[in-house]
């Protein structure tokens, strides 16, 4: 049956085989760069009584930490073995939670 899937579709079975991926360093490095440059800024132009370049400094960090963020969330975020909807299909099959529960209940003695 696998033999007959990666014939048939070879480039699901690569992307259900492939190992996950993690966050690149270099772009989580950058965003904390860019958080420190922004934190610098904010505190001299806090210093400055600039409120423009504290402004600034705060949308800086803002955006650092966000690219680091999202970066490896993005990067992170792929499953081996499937999908968010075929995770749902599996866990609907088990039933709810509270069901699950109920039926070990029943069945311990």
């Amino acid at each position: 049956m696998e033999a007959a899937l990666a014939a048939e579709d070879p480039r699901l079975v690569s992307t259900l085989t492939a190992k996950p991926r993690t966050p690149r360093s270099l772009t989580i490095v950058r965003g904390a760069v860019l958080f420190l440059i922004g934190m610098i800024t904010l505190i001299v132009g806090l210093v400055a009584k600039y409120p423009i370049v504290s402004i600034g400094g705060f949308i800086l960090a803002l955006i650092g930490v966000f690219g680091a963020v999202s970066s490896s969330s993005r990067n992170s975020g792929s499953v081996v073995g499937g999908s968010k909807s075929a995770n749902k299909k599996s866990a609907s099959k088990k039933g709810k939670f509270s069901d699950r529960m109920q039926r070990r209940w029943e069945e311990r003695n």
